[in-house]
């Protein structure tokens, strides 16, 4: 037993709502908050998050809060709220524990990594990241599942991962921030152009060559920034990369196959929900890669496509036209 014996949930989307399912798997108490009302009193009564993840059933012991408020006692707090609202819900979280950010991407407004958004807001106060190749729905089945857990206090990343991990689910604990916050940020920009890839009918050779090249981009960037290419290579790098890329759940991966096959991005969008982290965070990515003097050809070519106006046969032509060169350049 660790010092982490209540656990608050922020965000009570997919991932917030399997997060405290392993939470209370692993033994914790947990209190969970949604900005929507609904959905609290739909996991109290219903033991069911049916807007999320429909005709799964919830661990019973789940408490919900009406407000934020509610987590002030708890001895952590997972953010999982979207990327874009992080900086929002996290100036109105009570208390002081440590926060784990479970959101992948970057301030579409700022250009910042997760944890520079949370050290921004709430300075002095312990800030943790996770990230990893993690879809809700099979960690709430119970399914393996791996995760990375970044701080720079290392009692409290294994505090954490013990706090978390039991039975399938496996927190595996770095002081790699960057490299954990980047990773989860540019692998929803390339699930993207996979998805891309596939719904244009481009064959499997030039998706190999996407998630390799577009892994390359990711280790530049990442390098630049002083990340470790350990990390990168790693659960929430090269790991959720492959995830995002090639797995039917992923919702980055989804628009981009929606989009290869003619779909427009406002007709995908209509309607849903969940949202799609990589559409925000390509325009961050190329502008911070851009601020480092690093080329991100493939995210630089999924903003121009999502943002810019750019069609999908002249994005991938211009791709193919770039000058030959040595691999690892």
């Amino acid at each position: 037993m660790t010092g982490i014996g209540h656990i608050g949930v922020a965000g009570g989307g997919a991932w917030g709502t399997a997060l405290a399912c392993l939470a209370r798997r692993a033994g914790r108490r947990v209190t969970l908050w949604s900005r929507d009302p609904a959905i609290s009193t739909a996991i109290t009564q219903q033991r069911a998050n049916p807007v999320y993840l429909p005709g799964l059933a919830l661990d019973a012991g789940i408490e919900a809060a009406s407000a934020l408020a509610g987590l002030g006692a708890c001895d952590a707090v997972l953010l999982a709220c979207p990327a874009q609202a992080v900086r929002d819900v996290a100036a109105k979280l009570p208390g002081g524990s440590p926060v784990l950010i479970c959101a992948k991407g970057i301030e579409a407004a700022s250009g910042l990594l997760m944890p520079e958004v949370l050290a921004a807001v709430l300075p002095g106060r312990p800030i943790a990241m996770l990230s990893g190749p993690s879809f809700a729905e099979e960690a709430v089945q119970g399914l393996p599942t791996a995760v990375s857990i970044a701080t720079s206090d290392a009692g409290l990343g294994r505090d954490l991962a013990a706090a978390l991990g039991a039975g399938t689910f496996r927190p595996y604990w770095t002081d790699d921030i960057t490299g954990v916050s980047l990773g989860g940020a540019v692998k929803n920009v390339l699930a993207i152009a996979a998805g891309i890839v596939e719904g244009r009918g481009l064959g499997h050779n030039a998706a190999a060559a996407l998630i390799t090249r577009g892994f390359a981009e990711m280790a530049r960037l990442g390098l630049a920034m002083g990340a470790r290419l350990e990390t990168l290579t790693g659960l929430s790098g090269l790991g959720d990369i492959v995830l995002t890329c090639n797995g039917p759940l992923s919702r980055n991966r989804s628009l981009g196959l929606a989009l290869g096959q003619g779909t427009s991005l406002a007709r995908h969008m209509a309607g849903r929900r969940q949202v799609v982290e990589g559409e925000a965070t390509a325009p961050a990515v190329v502008a911070r890669a851009a601020r480092h003097g690093v080329e991100m050809p493939i995210c630089a070519a999924v903003d121009a496509i999502l943002h810019r106006g750019a069609g999908l046969d002249e994005a991938i032509r211009a791709l193919l036209a770039r000058p030959l060169r040595r691999e690892g350049e």
